[in-house]
């Protein structure tokens, strides 16, 4: 029997021997790193009871007397998380410009990428306790470290932004006989601004998280006061203390989210039915 010059030959199915290799590979690895820790597994098993009870202990009765002092407190962690968070968006916005491709030279692209790089890899209460040494144990010390922590993600979050603008404003500016200034001024920011802004936002909201946590290493606000309450074990007072927390957070992300979405989306019109 001949083979016809035009038949069609399926080509061999892939190999998955590589695939399954790194996947058990992975999975190995993963036991292993699990199998050495130094944890007590039987304790596992009695975690929701352990959970019921203190939960019960903080929100049972909590102990409203110190309600004005958390405000406050609150106030001072909100204050932080905003200062930082304006530190961080006047830092990133311009680096993170300079570090997109099609702004900034190369060897500078680079450099500024990988100093974003290594912020990111560096927790905030690191940074925090590096500044307890110079600023001491003040709020402006959490707010320097989130403001500095914040660099990192910020400015990936500003280069990826102008990498992904559409080119066609940015050529127009450049055919009309725009530099690198001008196309920066009239083509990237208007169109970058509303993404920008949205980031900001969303940063404010992470140092408001980041803020509580700062406070357990002596950077002030509701964090301070609430380490405090739970070393002497004065559950009544944590429960409170968490309460405020959460409301202010949820307060705070309800209104940031809300502002985020109007920048996003624009003014909704109104009056549509009753024109039509």
């Amino acid at each position: 029997m001949t083979t016809h010059p035009l038949e069609l030959r399926l080509p061999a199915p892939p190999s998955r021997t590589n695939a399954t290799v790194t996947s058990l590979a992975v999975g190995a690895l993963i036991l292993t790193a699990t199998a050495t820790l130094d944890v007590d597994w039987a304790k596992l098993f009695g975690l929701p009871s352990a959970t019921w009870e203190y939960g019960a202990l903080m929100f049972a009765d909590p102990n409203w007397s110190n309600l004005p002092r958390a405000l406050f407190e609150t106030w001072r962690s909100i204050s932080m998380a905003w200062l930082g968070a304006l530190l961080c968006v006047a830092a990133s916005i311009p680096l993170g410009m300079l570090a997109a491709h099609g702004v900034g030279p190369a060897w500078l692209r680079y450099a500024l990428r990988g100093a974003f790089a290594v912020i990111r890899a560096v927790p905030e209460v690191i940074i925090a306790l590096i500044l307890l040494t110079v600023t001491g144990l003040t709020p402006f010390t959490g707010a320097l470290a989130l403001g500095i922590a914040g660099i990192g993600t910020q400015g990936k979050w500003v280069y990826e932004t102008i990498e992904s603008l559409r080119a066609d404003t940015t050529e127009a500016v450049r055919a009309a006989g725009g530099g690198r200034l001008a196309v920066l001024r009239w083509a990237l920011w208007p169109a970058a601004l509303p993404s920008l802004m949205s980031f900001a936002l969303y940063r404010f909201e992470i140092n408001i998280r980041m803020s509580a946590v700062l406070g357990l290493v002596g950077a002030g606000g509701i964090g301070s006061m609430l380490s405090n309450y739970t070393n002497y074990r004065e559950w009544e007072t944590v429960g409170m203390l968490l309460i405020v927390v959460i409301a202010a957070t949820m307060l705070i992300d309800a209104v940031s989210g809300a502002l985020r979405r109007r920048i996003m989306e624009g003014a909704r019109s109104r009056g549509l039915d009753r024109i039509r």
